[in-house]
């Protein structure tokens, strides 16, 4: 990433909404760096540039990145072939099958977003190590956070690579080396390792200001995750490791948005509101302003029905992708508040504000139930053709599979619209990935600090009269309970490839329409076009 290139990039922003048409380059100077950090406003606008670019891969916003990959290739998620709409060449299929190819842009786009990104922070980097802080109004403890933060962002890209590809090419300068060697698993797990534990403590605490950027409780998070995931990365157990660094945030060691520590929120809505950057339970996220910055975490695109918005009085259609599968819609209890409040099935109601009167207020549909009221139905199958069954991949109609609901909007007409911010981490995570390294530390078996901890998290969703049945105990807290208890917990969420591999069920395991796979499927390959380009780079076992 040229310095030039993020001047013209933040100049094409500029002109998004004027008419700008002469952008000739000799406008800009190679020697832009060098004059362009003044004041801390300019430092901290190439600090967060990784940040909005990691909207384009991090979060369900409408390109195949680290989500999409993550969630359409699991046993909870599908995007399904809905009559003539959302066939898209056959990527979601073989998403789902397992039966990718080293050509396919679902394999190769993560990679190029990605490693965009880690562009940018070497970039930030680069300029920043050179910058004579004091010059700017800025302290040398200033210039040791703000670097270390970056440094901290780069890990966490890494981290991102490392759980899809395993063998990938470290690379912390900008353009050196030009054609890079793959590095080994291990030597990716070590580097991050490395990166974090060098930086986490030079990092700023959560707070309020810290909202959208890497925090030392985020910092923990990430290592968390390196610990929670390195026997099956690496083959080494770091169990201990893990419940300290875990530890730490629960303690309130590393900050909280509120109050002294973190804090689950009683209500499973808080979370994920469009006031979520002030919820004690989030730890780290995406910020978004839609009221101010006109930069709205996009979750509509991939996952609402076209005419979905009149549910909630909101503006712009969906693309009627992404839906739950039967399968994974039956591993909740009915009596589960997560099934009733983050999924949406049955008859879509209107938002009162968009009836014409009482007896408008249904939504209606546009497809094979054209004219009847919209009615979203578990199975993914041709129902208005009378098919029974389990249905299929490229069986779906226009209303198959329970719906995204769990971030809300709110009104086109609310202070906060679509003010969501996308969480990447909150305390419940933190607290499961404890009670795990525990139980797996116990031979896979329960202890009754592990059942705490879980039932923890677990208890807000039931009331207080379902709750004696739906607690855990250390005879029904087992290993895989837990992953299905996961699932729950973090459908919608990014996390479950990563889950299923760790608890060895990806490619061993069947759900709907999906049988097992290869073993091979544990990693995507290495881009086909990426080794065209650099034959220093290795491919991953099993694909040609």
């Amino acid at each position: 990433m040229q310095k030039k290139h993020m001047v013209l990039g933040l100049a094409a922003m500029l002109c998004g909404s004027v008419s700008c048409t002469n952008l000739d380059e000799k406008v800009y100077s190679e020697l832009v760096a060098d004059s362009y950090y003044n004041n801390r406003t300019e430092v901290m606008t190439a600090v967060l540039r990784p940040f909005t670019h990691a909207n384009a891969w991090a979060a369900p916003t409408g390109q195949v990145g680290y989500w999409r990959v993550s969630e359409l290739s699991g046993d909870q998620l599908a995007w399904p072939q809905k009559g003539i709409h959302g066939f898209d060449g056959g990527q979601w299929i073989r998403l789902h099958y397992h039966t990718w190819t080293v050509e396919d842009d679902i394999v190769w786009n993560p990679w190029r977003l990605i490693f965009w990104g880690i562009g940018f922070c070497n970039n930030t980097i680069s300029d920043l190590e050179k910058l004579d802080f004091n010059k700017i109004g800025m302290t040398d403890a200033d210039k040791a956070s703000i670097i270390a933060e970056t440094k901290a962002l780069r890990a966490w890209h890494y981290l991102r690579l490392l759980d899809l590809y395993g063998i990938i090419p470290i690379v912390t300068q900008v353009g050196e080396p030009a054609k890079p060697h793959t590095a080994s698993r291990k030597e990716v797990w070590e580097f991050i390792e490395k990166e974090l534990r060098e930086n986490v403590e030079k990092l700023q605490p959560l707070g309020p200001s810290m909202v959208g950027r890497v925090s030392k409780a985020a910092g923990y998070a990430m290592l968390a995750e390196l610990y929670i995931n390195s026997q099956k990365w690496t083959g080494v157990v770091k169990w201990d490791e893990c419940v300290a660094v875990c530890n730490k945030i629960i303690n309130g060691e590393a900050g909280s948005l509120k109050g002294a520590a973190p804090a689950l929120e009683t209500d499973i809505v808080k979370p994920f509101t469009n006031v979520n950057h002030t919820s004690p339970e989030n730890l780290f996220q995406i910020a978004y302003n839609q009221t101010k910055g006109k930069f709205r975490f996009g979750f509509h695109g991939d996952m609402w029905h076209y005419v979905q918005w009149q549910a909630y009085n909101a503006v712009d259609r969906g693309n009627n992708g992404i839906v739950v599968v039967p399968s994974a819609y039956d591993a909740f209890a009915d009596n589960d508040l997560r099934k009733k409040t983050w999924m949406l099935i049955d008859t879509l109601k209107k938002h009162p504000t968009v009836r014409a009167n009482e007896a408008d207020s249904v939504v209606m549909a546009t497809e094979e139930y054209k004219g009847k009221p919209l009615v979203f139905v578990k199975e993914i199958r041709r129902n208005s053709e009378g098919e029974t069954g389990a249905g299929g991949m490229t069986r779906g109609e226009e209303n198959s599979g329970a719906r995204f609901a769990k971030y809300l909007p709110g009104t086109k007409d609310d202070a906060e619209f679509w003010n969501n911010d996308f969480v990447l981490y909150r305390l419940a995570e933190i607290i499961l990935y404890k009670a795990e390294a525990i139980m797996r530390k116990n031979g896979g078996v329960a202890n009754g600090e592990a059942v705490t901890l879980v039932n923890s998290v677990r208890q807000r969703a039931f009331l207080p009269t379902d709750w004696t049945s739906a607690a855990y105990t250390t005879a029904t807290l087992t290993l895989d309970e837990l992953l299905a208890e996961r699932g729950r917990e973090f459908i919608f969420e990014g996390k479950r490839r990563q889950d299923l591999i760790r608890f060895g069920k990806f490619t061993s395991a069947t759900w709907w329409d999906h049988a097992a796979s290869s073993a091979k499927a544990e990693l995507f390959p290495i881009p086909a076009r990426q080794i065209r380009l650099n034959q220093n780079l290795k491919q991953n076992e099993g694909y040609n």
